[in-house]
């Protein structure tokens, strides 16, 4: 009688935890397929952590140690931003201009790629690394690959050409991309080509109330992977898009970089506040499985106490 009480309560575990939301990374070959998988997965409970321009706190944004960094940190996807130089080149930097972050000054697009060498890159507070240069995209890739996802930001009129890099390393899948245009110019982009990097669309101003833009995208055929959402006021109407997207099959993207993005539950209040979930907890109430941080060690131990990682 004990041993069929035994195998009954077993069994029952067993099915609870067959039956309970996946709060891990699935088992594959390497990291970033790993994380690929999770996103495409509506049901994980499992949260993205993407680092804005890498570890800019300790190196140079934009840079190849600050994305090492962050990779060793066990981020699971890193934001860079794209610029394009006068010869062509597709390199890594959020600014038009190389004054802030580099010894040099003026347009990006007005140097070759040769020319920009001449610059060494800054650390976040003015301080120029010696012989620390601005990378380019396919060095930045190479880095990336099989390690960890990365979103390409202010990138989209480059599509053809991130796409053409990714290809010849063999990262496509392992590459998101996002941007503001209406469903039908990204389908048409997307049907362009045989294989495709992961697409997102990104929605701002939900406070205000509905937005055509996402209501193009909720009314495709396909369900998207996931919608970045913008807002300053966190209000009904952003609960209501937040629970559309998720009642459509898609991941929710959220971040917390600037309290203008997320409604005042930014990372720097959950550095200031006594528990970080003050402000997180929040963030997760929304149902964001995606977040994008400033402050990726303080999200990532976070989310491991919520079991969410």
């Amino acid at each position: 009688m004990m041993k069929k009480v035994f195998l009954a309560l077993l069994g029952a575990i067993l099915l609870m935890g067959a039956c309970a939301p996946v709060s891990h990374l699935p088992s594959a070959p390497n990291k970033a397929e790993a994380v690929v998988a999770a996103l495409h997965d509506p049901g994980s409970r499992y949260v993205v952590v993407v680092s804005h321009r890498g570890d800019w706190r300790n190196y140079p944004e934009n840079s190849l140690p600050a994305i090492e960094s962050v990779i060793r940190m066990g981020v699971d996807m890193v934001e860079l931003d794209l610029k394009m130089t006068k010869d062509s080149v597709l390199v890594l930097s959020h600014d038009r201009t190389l004054n802030r972050c580099s010894t040099g000054s003026g347009k990006i697009s007005d140097y070759t790629y040769a020319e920009l060498q001449a610059f060494d890159l800054k650390r976040a507070h003015g301080i120029a690394i010696p012989g620390l240069k601005i990378p380019t995209l396919r060095e930045a890739l190479a880095l990336c690959k099989d390690r960890i996802t990365v979103n390409v930001d202010q990138g989209y009129e480059y599509y053809d050409q991130v796409l053409a890099i990714a290809e010849e390393l063999g990262v496509t899948d392992q590459i998101l991309i996002k941007g503001s245009r209406p469903w039908n110019e990204v389908k048409a982009k997307l049907e362009s080509h045989p294989r495709n990097l992961m697409y997102m669309p990104v929605i701002s101003s939900l406070q205000k109330g509905e937005s055509r833009l996402l209501t193009g995208y909720l009314e495709a055929p396909v369900p998207q992977m996931a919608y970045e959402l913008c807002f300053n006021e966190l209000n009904d109407n952003v609960r209501v898009a937040a629970r559309k997207v998720l009642d459509s099959g898609s991941k929710v993207w959220i971040n917390t970089l600037w309290a203008s993005l997320c409604g005042g539950y930014d990372d720097d209040s959950a550095f200031a506040a006594k528990d970080p979930a003050e402000v997180y907890d929040v963030i997760l109430g929304l149902g964001a499985s995606i977040i994008q941080t400033d402050r990726p060690g303080l999200l990532i131990d976070y989310l491991k106490k919520e079991g969410r990682r």
